[in-house]
């Protein structure tokens, strides 16, 4: 990027906390401008983007809503089209997350893990594809190393990553040549903030990463920009960011 050349413009989601607020941060200091994506943490978004506007006025705007439910991919893309005037870059990584032991799975463990996971995914980035058709622009889905592998008591949210994994295979042929499509897929990077995983389980997860060691959010920033910005000759491909995890699950 030339001096001359305008800002790109990347749209996170679920860019708020944690994973997302990582990958915000990575890409706004490479230069970018950021739409960030919440949908009920609202304050630490406007906090990041206020942290962000501060250190370059306006390089950040707040877009917001469930993209799991009707109509609201494409509002959000609209929204974020509107203010910044183009997209060159979308990173899927809003997640819902939690255990569907068969027996109990409902409608609305199916709304809301398919519909964060992949309905989202594939509808924002329907509604985008003409903008990231002209920039030339790339997107980044964060899938899961359980996707391939599942896990226990999680099957409705496994599903939904391993369609995410397709989805991503799928849409770097339906966009090629313009727009490039690929996944990260995290292991132990950041636990649940519920206690999900107790702590002989953590132990037991870490055991068996090939490192010896949780990864971090900066893990997962670092390779989305690679993949967004560093990789201009990779599409269709999902990277493990796991420690050497699903090499031995």
């Amino acid at each position: 990027m030339n001096d001359h050349s305008p800002a790109p413009v990347f749209l996170v989601t679920g860019a708020a906390r944690r994973v997302g607020a990582a990958i915000a941060s990575e890409l706004h200091a490479s230069g970018a401008r950021i739409a960030l994506h919440c949908r009920s943490s609202r304050l630490e978004a406007e906090a990041l983007a206020a942290s962000f506007n501060a250190r370059r006025l306006g390089s950040a705007f707040i877009v917001g809503g469930d993209l799991g439910a009707d109509g609201v991919p494409e509002a959000l893309a609209d929204e974020a089209l509107t203010h910044f005037g183009r997209l060159d870059g979308l990173v899927n990584n809003a997640s819902s997350f939690f255990p569907t032991p068969l027996g109990r799975i409902d409608s609305q463990a199916w709304n809301d893990l398919i519909g964060s996971n992949l309905k989202g995914p594939l509808f924002l980035t329907q509604a985008l594809a003409p903008a990231l058709r002209a920039s030339n622009g790339a997107v980044v889905n964060i899938v899961d190393i359980h996707a391939d592998r599942p896990l226990r008591h999680y099957a409705l949210y496994c599903a939904a990553k391993a369609g995410l994994a397709g989805l991503t295979r799928a849409l770097a042929i339906e966009l090629a040549p313009d727009v490039r499509v690929n996944g990260v897929a995290p292991g132990p990077i950041e636990w649940p903030e519920d206690d999900q995983f107790a702590n002989t389980e953590r132990e037991r997860i870490i055991r068996h990463t090939l490192l010896q060691r949780e990864g971090s959010p900066a893990d997962i920033a670092r390779t989305v920009r690679f993949l967004l910005i560093d990789a201009p000759y990779v599409t269709g491909q999902i990277l493990a960011v796991d420690g050497g995890r699903s090499v031995h699950l």
